[in-house]
């Protein structure tokens, strides 16, 4: 079954979580009137990327009152939101978190980012230890990494062999990065038959400039739907059937060997 998907490209609100909820509520409500069931946000969306120690001070546990606040966005709006923020656990770790919910309001997923970026997010955040499990929304089987996660092909191809149709990914790219989202993304969609719905940051924060260029893959590796520099609600259409000939033709899961693939951990 195809679904519509959109993403907010967006500079967001640096620290300010309720301004941010805002923005997200006014963007499912364009997203729900484009016809999309699903909208993706961008990492950290919540509290912000760039922010340092804040950003553990503003997470908060999985169903905390921030979430409480989204899941009452995407019932009211009857649209399914995917977005970054930061979570902690009993423990006292923040994990940089994507939350995806279901237009019902019921937490469908949450995943921890497990490949993390440079020495800040070290200082913040501890590793997730999964890549998690695919899940049904709206007929298609939905995965989720954060950002650098989709950098490393193997983080892709195990959500591929656990039946994901669309892969998306909030992210935070900066600049000088473009490669990423022009070649990684649609390499990535390519080699294991699968959409990737790649969702960033634009604009300023801090002390970066974000790239911008969201954009959707197909499994064919074509580009379905690309945003510029700047603030952009994109719109894509995903209908994994549509492409059955293309896996057929290239049966890259079912042509592995891993009984050869032996390399040093």
């Amino acid at each position: 079954m195809p679904i519509r998907i959109a993403i907010q490209q967006t500079q967001g609100t640096p620290g300010d979580i309720d301004a941010n909820i805002a923005a997200a509520e006014e963007a499912a409500a364009r997203a729900k009137a484009g016809g999309a069931h699903l909208l993706i946000l961008p990492e950290m969306y919540l509290s912000g990327y760039d922010i340092g120690e804040l950003a553990f001070e503003l997470a908060e546990p999985a169903e905390g009152p921030n979430f409480k606040r989204m899941a009452e966005a995407a019932r009211r709006h009857g649209i399914a939101l995917l977005y970054g923020h930061g979570e902690t656990d009993e423990s006292g770790h923040c994990y940089n978190t994507a939350t995806l919910i279901d237009s019902q309001g019921r937490r469908r997923l949450a995943y921890h980012k497990a490949h993390l970026y440079g020495d800040e997010e070290r200082a913040v955040f501890t590793a997730g230890g999964t890549l998690g499990v695919p899940v049904d929304l709206n007929g298609v089987m939905i995965g989720v990494l954060v950002c650098y996660d989709v950098e490393f092909p193997e983080a892709v191809r195990t959500l591929a062999l656990q039946g994901a149709e669309l892969i998306c990914v909030p992210t935070a790219l900066m600049v000088p990065n473009k490669a990423v989202p022009e070649l990684v993304i649609p390499a990535r969609a390519y080699e294991n038959g699968v959409f990737v719905a790649y969702g960033n940051r634009c604009g300023h924060e801090t002390t970066l400039v974000y790239e911008g260029l969201s954009t959707v893959a197909a499994p064919d590796g074509s580009i379905v739907a690309r945003a510029g520099k700047h603030e952009e609600l994109l719109f894509a259409d995903v209908d994994p059937r549509a492409y059955d000939d293309i896996r057929r033709l290239n049966p890259y899961l079912d042509d592995r060997r891993p009984d050869v693939y032996n390399p040093p951990s």
